[in-house]
């Protein structure tokens, strides 16, 4: 039985290694190019899109406020990626990887803007007056092609009991182990009625913890940055330097960064970019159609400052902070990777440290788990109507304990299959509706100046 195991297992890595290849990351990177392009850089209305974020629309029609969509779309996008995923991304790049997940996070903004645009034009209303809307209803609507519809909601029924669920508890579960020294069948039973304390109250009860857990956890990890910043300060101005010089010409800032070459930069620049940030891949505007808004854009801006605040500034934080510390200690790299980076990066901080770094790991896997088991269950909904919104909530619950006590590799690669496969409709559906998007962001945005912009979506 363990050499069928690892024969699949060798298999899906086999399959992942062309899935997540140089032409995904193509298809993705050039996704978020042409929208940029075609949507007249989108980004310069990423400040106004703050703005909006914490307004309350009171003329709009939705289940949840614009603030509440947003965070609890945060909440399944920040996670380990922008931590972990970071420490990675320079391990086997170099620092001018984060050069590039910083390029990528801001071309990626114009891509979740199509995607909020798309998932609130296309939403549709139940009979008891929830919202529904993501990229298989706009497959289904904008492009009537209801058999994409449905693989991309199996992808991402699937793809969330993986990266959204299981892999997160076992990373949770891991992670208090090391620090708190607690048995992993006590964590997963306490994570999992935590869990089903806030999933079984469905969207409304998710949004309203993620509202306060996404500004608090951002706050606390931002805060352990800034000591750590203040603490490299000296470092600060050569970092800079560093990731913009070895961006296009890769060089060595110790050891570990010997042998780094210019395509290895790049491709773990981007790829740990799109990963963190989610954008292309579908997932976002499923919480997006639930906002209460008065019109697709006003949304859409809003939904897009989440690209920003992942990427543009918390990986960027935590790439700084990395870059530093290896600056400070030039043969890091030869015995710290990954994970281990980041925790010697946060025991500079004298006693408490450790304890920042794990608590926000902590809520960051937490607020992962809430979001994505919204996105499973819209995806189960849409195949097999509301009557399997309660088991699925049941399974993602028991799921969550499973995660926290058994080893994953498996469960970790199929997932990231499915989230391939669930970016390729997705993108199927950004390009061919684009014509839509540049329709709706001329009628709202191109035809106006900000002030008449301001009042038309309630700025």
């Amino acid at each position: 039985m363990q050499a069928i195991i690892e024969a699949i297992h060798g298999g899906i890595k086999f399959i992942n290694g062309y899935l997540w290849g140089p032409p995904m990351l193509i298809l993705l990177i050039g996704t978020h190019i042409f929208l940029t392009i075609r949507l007249r850089f989108i980004q310069s209305y990423t400040f106004f899109g703050i703005k909006l974020s914490v307004k309350k629309d009171t003329e709009g029609k939705g289940d949840v406020s614009q603030f509440g969509a947003l965070t609890a779309a945060l909440a399944a996008t920040i996670g380990t990626g922008n931590i972990i995923g970071v420490a990675t991304a320079i391990s086997m790049g170099g620092p001018g990887a984060v050069f590039w997940m910083w390029i990528t996070g801001v071309l990626g903004i114009a891509t979740k803007y199509a995607e909020g645009v798309l998932a609130v034009k296309y939403r549709v209303k139940t009979s008891d007056g929830t919202m529904l809307g993501g990229p298989m209803y706009a497959l289904e609507k904008g492009m009537k092609m209801k058999w994409l519809a449905v693989l991309f909601s199996i992808f991402t029924a699937i793809a969330a009991f993986g990266i959204g669920n299981m892999v997160q508890a076992n990373s949770i579960a891991g992670m208090v182990k090391d620090t708190f020294q607690i048995d992993p069948v006590i964590t997963g039973i306490v994570l999992a009625v935590l869990t089903a304390l806030v999933i079984l109250g469905g969207v409304k009860a998710i949004a309203k913890v993620t509202s306060m857990l996404v500004p608090l956890m951002a706050f606390f990890y931002v805060a352990g940055c800034i000591i750590i910043l203040f603490i490299n300060g000296s470092f600060i101005i050569p970092a800079l330097g560093l990731i913009a010089r070895s961006a296009f010409t890769p060089e060595a800032a110790g050891g570990g960064f010997v042998g780094a070459t210019l395509m290895m930069t790049l491709r773990y620049g981007v790829a740990r970019g799109l990963f963190s940030n989610e954008s292309g891949l579908g997932s976002a505007p499923i919480l997006a159609a639930s906002a209460q808004t008065r019109n697709p854009v006003r949304q859409a801006l809003v939904s897009a400052t989440g690209t920003f605040w992942d990427t543009v500034v918390i990986c960027a934080m935590t790439g700084l902070v990395l870059v530093t510390t290896i600056m400070k200690f030039p043969d890091t790299l030869v015995n710290y990777k990954d994970a281990q980076l980041t925790k010697l990066a946060f025991s500079q901080i004298p006693v408490v440290g450790p304890i920042v770094l794990t608590v926000g790991l902590l809520t960051f896997v937490y607020s992962t788990i809430l979001g994505w088991s919204y996105y499973g269950e819209r995806a189960v909904e849409y195949l097999f109507g509301k009557a399997s919104i309660i088991p699925y909530r049941v399974v993602w619950v028991v799921a969550v304990f499973v995660g926290s006590v058994l080893s994953l590799n498996l469960v970790f690669d199929f997932a990231d299959a499915m989230n391939a496969m669930m970016a390729i409709p997705n993108i199927i559906t950004l390009i061919f509706l684009s014509g839509v998007v540049a329709a709706e962001t001329k009628k709202y945005l191109w035809l106006k100046n900000i002030d008449a912009v301001a009042e038309e979506i309630g700025g």
